[in-house]
């Protein structure tokens, strides 16, 4: 069997060098995070890891205009919320536009394509007011909410699932005597499950990582989300940059955890999907 490319040693260098710069920014945080502020401005700058981590653990945890420990874990509660409703919500009408006949399905669709050209930005000010008028402001409920299904999730649903589930399968269910409902639970999800890991992935990553919204409706200094928390450590004169820099890294450790559980699964599933389409 004749290999269609065979790799060099150019290009291990070039990946090996590719990783390096990729990683040696997170690497340098977590470098910072464990001395003091001075730290910033040596030359040449330090690369190894100093003794300060608990220090600097302990001021971030009593810094009581950050109120780092309630930005988790409000971040937390947000983004496992608004991750797993993005994600059921989505496999859910991502199965009933790609495989059941209903009056309207593509008029549906299309507007729920529609909602994905509109700027976030244009939709701040009048879902603000609505969030006033439910009287949401300065709760998490106000973050949550309007993050519980989204116009993406919907469409690569809808088009993973166009491809990956066999009608002949679900006609056969449906001979058996299986519910919408069951079909929906044994027989399409499990089949939507690759895409289903990369889409929580990705919802998780982008609530974990959102500001704008968050700063407009959670103007209480005492409940805010982890984002909100590191604004407060970099406002002021002066900047404890050794805090930004912990605060900062104790924030990237979920999104570094969530890789390293899940990224095999989700790796697996992108080929899988690959090879299905």
């Amino acid at each position: 069997m004749t290999r269609l490319w065979s790799a060099g040693r150019l290009t291990y260098v070039a990946l090996a060098a590719t990783a390096l710069l990729s990683i040696f920014p997170i690497y340098w945080m977590f470098v910072v995070a464990s001395r003091t502020s001075d730290a910033m401005g040596q030359v040449p700058p330090p690369v190894t890891p100093g003794g300060n981590l608990g220090a600097n653990i302990s001021r971030l945890l009593a810094n009581t205009d950050a109120n780092f420990l309630t930005g988790l874990v409000n971040s937390t509660i947000v983004a496992v919320s608004v991750t797993v409703s993005v994600v059921f919500f989505s496999t859910l009408a991502g199965f009933a536009f790609a495989k059941l006949r209903f009056r309207g399905r593509n008029a549906l669709l299309l507007v729920i394509i529609a909602t994905m050209m509109v700027p976030t930005q244009l939709g701040v000010i009048p879902l603000y007011l609505l969030m006033t008028k439910l009287n949401w402001n300065d709760r998490l409920p106000a973050v949550i909410v309007p993050a519980l299904v989204t116009g993406f999730g919907v469409f690569m649903m809808r088009q993973y699932a166009g491809q990956a589930v066999s009608t002949e399968l679900i006609e056969a269910a449906r001979i058996d005597g299986c519910s919408t409902a069951r079909i929906y639970w044994n027989v399409v999800l499990p089949a939507l499950r690759p895409a289903a890991a990369v889409l929580g992935l990705l919802t998780f990553m982008t609530t974990w990582n959102d500001f704008l919204w968050p700063y407009a409706v959670l103007n209480d200094p005492e409940n805010p989300t982890v984002q909100l928390s590191l604004r407060a450590l970099s406002d002021g004169y002066y900047q404890d940059m050794s805090q930004v820099f912990t605060g900062t890294a104790i924030a990237t450790l979920p999104l570094l955890l969530v890789f390293i559980l899940f990224g095999r699964q989700i790796i697996g599933g992108i080929m899988e999907g690959a090879v299905k389409a």
